[in-house]
């Protein structure tokens, strides 16, 4: 589905440097279509991204609809657009959720 898709495209844009200047680790609660736990590791080596817990504990929790998650990323919305009040929440360290806004 998109939401795979998305995440497919996410791991393939990870690099090592990537990760060295990030080193923050992102959890996405999605709703709806293929919804779920997701995360994008960009702590551990190498990072990765992908369905289910991240190996270590996220620094960032964002919930929202599997619909506005892969519209985030597909039309490169900006990031806090997609969190207009009662629609998401984001919870965690604000400036990595600017960094990782940069790798998009």
């Amino acid at each position: 589905g998109p939401v795979a898709e998305t995440f497919r495209v996410i791991q393939g844009a990870v690099t090592e440097e990537y990760v060295r200047s990030t080193q923050g680790v992102f959890q996405f609660e999605l709703s709806g279509d293929g919804g779920g736990t997701w995360y994008i590791d960009l702590k551990t080596k190498g990072g990765s991204a992908g369905f289910g817990k991240p190996p270590v504990t996220a620094d960032v929790v964002m919930s929202m609809s599997s619909a506005d998650f892969v519209k985030m990323f597909t039309e490169k919305l900006k990031l806090f657009m997609a969190f207009m009040p009662g629609n998401s929440s984001i919870k965690g360290d604000m400036m990595l959720t600017l960094s990782l806004e940069k790798m998009l």
